[in-house]
């Protein structure tokens, strides 16, 4: 059988394969992604992403538990740093949620940013892609945790959790506006800490700056103890009330528009960079018209728009 009929098959072995292609860039991960394409779009996708050490793998550890309990199947995707020796995942995420190993409603993944900025990995969209198609109800997204300009995230997932802690220095500083602006819903994990009611007074304040339209989701806070599962049953009625939200006010739609207007021009200028570096040839011939501008015997932009002229005439 294909490759794509397995995953629809449910045959995990061929989603693990398929994935295995994609981080690698192989071509012949390709055709089995456009033949999965017309079976997703059902999943409802999950972002969490927050500072190192804010207790993300602990709180998506038990959020699938919650999910799993009302017979929902999950998808985890947990963008690990990359490993300055093998390239690959730390794998620290696995650690944390052993238990769901066994569990064949739930498929854990990690994956290396392998050097790429804003907090997820290269391939996170198609895996995304695959997941949805094998069947997950939830794809769940861990980012890496990379601080105040991990907002990547807000590309792929229909709700985005950003998650804090209190203690950590100056706590403004902790959710500065990028991170602030992407938010959906607010946790402040730890919250048996010190600090805990102050930094959910700061994020009040914080939002408060932000004039939400009528009618429109204002972002609530949550206090968890992510590792004594307290707080978690009304984080994941906050999480139930956001996809209502979305569906009843047509947000879910717009979402998805942009998402899919994202995704569409990052793979059509992947494309185009990849059959312009093509046109031009080996590395030589590259050198060659780079040298020619270090030289100042040519510009950039004038060889640029000569080369797009000739490509598209």
């Amino acid at each position: 059988m294909k490759l794509a009929d397995r995953v629809l098959n449910k045959d995990v072995r061929a989603v693990a394969r398929l994935i295995t292609l994609v981080e690698n860039g192989d071509p012949e991960a390709l055709p089995a992604l456009k033949a999965l394409y017309p079976h997703t779009g059902r999943a409802y996708i999950l972002g969490v992403t927050g500072a190192p050490g804010a207790g993300k793998s602990t709180l998506v550890d038990k959020l699938t538990s919650a999910f799993r309990s009302r017979g929902q199947t999950v998808g985890i995707i947990a963008v690990d740093p990359t490993s300055p020796f093998t390239g690959g995942a730390i794998l620290g995420d696995r650690i944390r949620m052993q238990r769901h190993y066994l569990d064949k409603g739930v498929f854990i993944r990690s994956m290396a940013t392998r050097g790429h900025l804003g907090g997820l990995a290269v391939a996170t969209n198609d895996v995304v892609h695959i997941l949805d198609a094998y069947g997950m109800d939830i794809i769940l997204i861990e980012t890496v945790g990379v601080g105040q300009d991990e907002v990547e995230i807000v590309k792929t997932a229909h709700t985005c959790l950003v998650i804090t802690v209190p203690g950590m220095g100056d706590d403004i500083q902790a959710i500065k506006a990028g991170i602030l602006e992407i938010g959906d819903i607010f946790v402040v994990n730890k919250a048996d800490r010190e600090g805990a009611d102050k930094t959910v007074k700061e994020l009040e304040i914080m939002l408060g700056f932000n004039t939400y339209p009528q009618k429109s989701w204002k972002p609530p806070i949550y206090k968890t103890i992510a590792v004594k599962d307290e707080g978690i049953s009304a984080l994941v009625e906050g999480i139930d009330a956001h996809l209502s939200y979305l569906k009843d006010s047509g947000e879910l739609k717009k979402r998805k528009l942009n998402q899919t207007e994202r995704e569409f021009l990052e793979i059509l200028q992947h494309n185009l960079m990849q059959q312009a570096m093509a046109k031009i040839g080996d590395r030589e011939a590259l050198t060659r018209l780079l040298s020619k501008i270090v030289n100042r015997e040519a510009d950039p932009y004038s060889l640029v728009e000569e080369m797009v002229k000739t490509w598209f005439a």
